[in-house]
């Protein structure tokens, strides 16, 4: 498996101007990139080659200055089917061990880059988001859905353990053990209502409105402190493996370096001045 010709070079990209993807749509205006995974006429499913694309975009979006929100959906009434049955399950049962094993790390590392990247991601969700597809929406900060998603971690239906991606450790954080376990086990659907009750969705929106209330939030969170938004981003990861000490240290730290950016003083001048703060970033 190799790795895209449109890869990004993340440790020297600034922008991401000029960016044109092989494997998904991409646009960015006002700091907001949308991801589009867009082979509809098969529910949008990943394929060797859009995994590892997505994993270096992912990556690349943390030296990337010119976009603040990502939002992640999926084309034609559809999130993500999960890996493609036809590109990406029928090879692999031809695999030896090494190469299955080189997989699943390119997979997990996708989910990596996405909770290293400093950008809040926001999975807008309608329709079928299964397998992988459910990683993807997992592995973002928020999630709007729809009275129609159904979400599903089904790799119990095809052979495979519920551990795949982070899902044991991802999950369980999100809607709570019990429910995680729920879902791992059996691969059932999660509805979007019950998705939304159990905390997996922060809001559900009609289908028609999907996309334009997930840009009102990116539009938000762009428009805020955006050094400051990232740093949240990596606290709220980097704590899950921290005792409270340590915790309570590590954010007094980050919180001082917040408090040396051009952003806390624009905020305390806007304050004074009894006006609206306007960020930059810096």
């Amino acid at each position: 498996m190799t790795t895209s010709s449109s890869a990004l070079d993340a440790g020297t990209r600034l922008t991401m101007a000029g960016f044109a993807p092989s494997h998904f749509a991409w646009s960015c205006r006002d700091g907001v990139a949308t991801v589009t995974l867009h082979r509809p006429e098969r529910k949008n499913p990943l394929t060797f080659e859009s995994y590892a694309e997505l994993r270096d975009t992912f990556r690349a979006l943390r030296a990337a200055t010119d976009v603040h929100v990502v939002v992640l959906t999926g084309a034609g009434g559809n999130f993500c089917s999960g890996g493609d049955v036809h590109d990406i399950i029928a090879p692999l049962v031809q695999l030896t061990a090494p190469d299955l094993l080189r997989f699943t790390r390119m997979t997990g590392d996708l989910v990596l880059a996405m909770r290293a990247c400093p950008q809040p991601i926001i999975a807008a969700v309608d329709g079928v988001c299964a397998g992988a597809g459910a990683i993807l929406a997992m592995a973002s900060d928020l999630r709007l859905g729809t009275a129609r998603s159904k979400t599903a971690f089904l790799f119990n239906r095809v052979g495979l353990a519920g551990c795949d991606m982070g899902a044991c450790a991802l999950l369980p954080r999100i809607i709570g053990q019990g429910r995680a376990s729920e879902l791992l086990f059996t691969g059932r659907s999660m509805s979007g209502e019950e998705g939304e009750r159990w905390g997996f969705y922060n809001r559900l929106v009609e289908p028609d409105r999907l996309l334009s209330d997930a840009d009102a939030v990116a539009g938000a969170l762009a428009s805020g402190p955006t050094f400051a938004n990232g740093l949240t981003k990596t606290m709220l990861h980097q704590e899950w493996s921290m005792g409270i000490e340590q915790a309570i240290e590590a954010e007094a730290q980050a919180q001082a370096l917040c408090m040396l950016t051009a952003d806390f003083r624009a905020a305390y001048e806007a304050f004074v001045a009894k006006a609206t703060p306007r960020f930059s970033g810096r």
